[in-house]
């Protein structure tokens, strides 16, 4: 069954505030990371990534406020997450999406490993043709 209006908002104000929070905790993270740095450290890769992806996240931060703080502007969220769908920073991903976002990235890779294990096939032939 569909849940009531009052939960549904209820789970939504959940979702933004956790995303918040989430953006929050990954700034102050990336802030003593970039200080670090300042300092002459060496970032690992995994931190890098980190560094990027939450700095990534900021700038996505400021059209998504655009939507937060205009009155009514929010009901148009969701035709420009269709129009662009990654305008969200990270921390506001549900867990569907990620699901979604990671099934696509399987797909395209196994169609590529298809389309390379074909070519590598018919180089092959080609090869055994021209010596045989």
């Amino acid at each position: 069954g569909k849940k009531p209006l009052r939960q549904r908002v209820v789970d939504e104000l959940k979702h933004y505030y956790n995303g918040f929070h989430l953006l929050w905790t990954d700034t102050k993270v990336a802030a003593r990371m970039v200080w670090r740095l300042l300092h002459g450290q060496v970032l690992t890769r995994r931190e890098r990534r980190r560094l990027l992806r939450t700095s990534a996240d900021l700038f996505r931060l400021v059209p998504f406020l655009v939507f937060v703080i205009v009155p009514f502007m929010e009901f148009l969220l969701p035709v420009f997450l269709k129009l662009f769908p990654e305008m969200l920073p990270s921390t506001f991903e549900t867990e569907s999406k990620k699901e979604e976002k990671q099934r696509k990235k399987l797909n395209a890779k196994l169609e590529l490993a298809k389309f390379l294990r074909e070519t590598i096939a018919e180089m092959a032939k080609r090869n055994k043709a021209d010596t045989g």
